[in-house]
């Protein structure tokens, strides 16, 4: 299967084209940001690729901010253990999942890894990528299951909360005040 995602952002000023190739082995994400925040020009491209059960295997990130080009490739090694940029990160063991703050394509590998139930709760560690801010760090984050399409995202400890819509897929449709999906 291949979905075509578009979302739009008031924060960030953007716009993101998403495709996402689904087998059963290896889903695949391809996606382009551009957008301007806090008086910085920005424009990311991002490939994730997963297994077949949503478990990220490996992020590749190219951002333009500024005139200025970084990339980075982070890859899942034995356990939760990581490589950026080929190296050892053991500053990021036991993250599972990729968080990347300028798009909502990302809370969307833990809610569909998770498959929880109605009411269910679960807390995460993720690797956190902040590419406006030049960060990658560990976090925890909390996902609870409110119904078919909602789910309650909060950061853990809760310095911020979100009530996120999906479609039948997972995928957001709304993240208020952050995301909103387009339809074309």
């Amino acid at each position: 299967m291949i979905y075509q995602l578009k979302w739009q952002s008031p924060e960030y000023h953007s716009t993101e084209d998403c495709r996402v190739e689904i087998t059963p082995d290896i889903i695949k994400i391809s996606s382009q940001i551009r957008g301007r925040s806090d008086g910085k020009d920005f424009a990311a491209n991002y490939t994730i690729i997963t297994g077949g059960s949503w478990k990220t295997i490996k992020t590749e990130i190219v951002t333009l901010i500024n005139n200025k080009e970084t990339s980075l490739v982070l890859e899942a090694g034995a356990g939760t253990n990581w490589l950026l940029n080929g190296q050892p990160a053991p500053q990021l063991c036991g993250c599972i999942d990729i968080d990347i703050p300028l798009t909502p394509f990302t809370n969307s590998l833990p809610i569909n890894r998770l498959r929880l139930r109605e009411g269910e709760t679960h807390q995460i560690k993720v690797l956190y990528i902040d590419l406006l801010e030049d960060e990658i760090s560990a976090k925890f984050q909390q996902y609870r299951k409110i119904s078919y399409d909602q789910y309650s995202y909060q950061n853990v400890p809760n310095d911020f909360e979100a009530m996120i819509t999906v479609d039948e897929n997972g995928f957001v449709i709304n993240y208020p005040g952050l995301f909103s999906r387009i339809q074309e």
